[in-house]
């Protein structure tokens, strides 16, 4: 079970940690943690200046996987071209679900929440945590759409191209 899991994962690949959002596997490092031999997974996240130590045994049931493909790519932006769909429940169970989302991992899921949140500019204000939680998940969205291109500026700019339009 663990071979296969080792071929999934390399260093140097990027990868996507649902709670961080993207990093690149540095290493595979043995460790021993309460006497036990445990090989790791080391992530950095540069952005976030942190290194995160994931089992390779753990690495896909707690979510880890690799960039999406450019259809998912496509089928997020898709997903943001569309109309924000805005539940009429109360804030806190909204902030919940849109919390939920973004540490999900899944870039539809996130871009769901850039949609639903984003303001254009003759709209009413956000409130501190709508902004919040806007721009994690526009942050996570563009991060992901940057790895998988190559190009951080052309995806930053991308997705500011489809929120705009959608403004329009």
């Amino acid at each position: 079970m663990t071979k296969a899991k080792k071929a999934e994962f390399r260093p140097n690949d990027y990868v996507v940690y649902p709670a961080h959002g993207v990093g690149q596997i540095v290493s595979i490092e043995e460790q021993e943690i309460a006497g036990l031999s445990l090989e790791l997974f080391v992530i950095s996240f540069e952005k976030d200046k942190m290194t995160l130590r994931v089992p390779t045994h753990k690495a896909t049931e707690v979510g880890m996987r690799s960039l999406s493909s450019p259809d998912v790519v496509d089928a997020a932006m898709k997903t943001l071209k569309g109309k924000a769909k805005v539940k009429r429940a109360m804030w806190s169970r909204r902030a919940q679900e849109y919390e939920q989302k973004i540490n999900s991992g899944d870039l539809i899921a996130i871009a769901e929440v850039v949609r639903d949140l984003h303001r254009a500019d003759d709209q009413r204000e956000q409130s501190y945590s709508e902004r919040q939680l806007y721009e994690a998940a526009l942050e996570r969205l563009t991060r992901e759409i940057a790895a998988v291109s190559g190009d951080e500026v052309a995806a930053a700019r991308q997705v500011d191209e489809v929120l705009g339009l959608r403004a329009a």
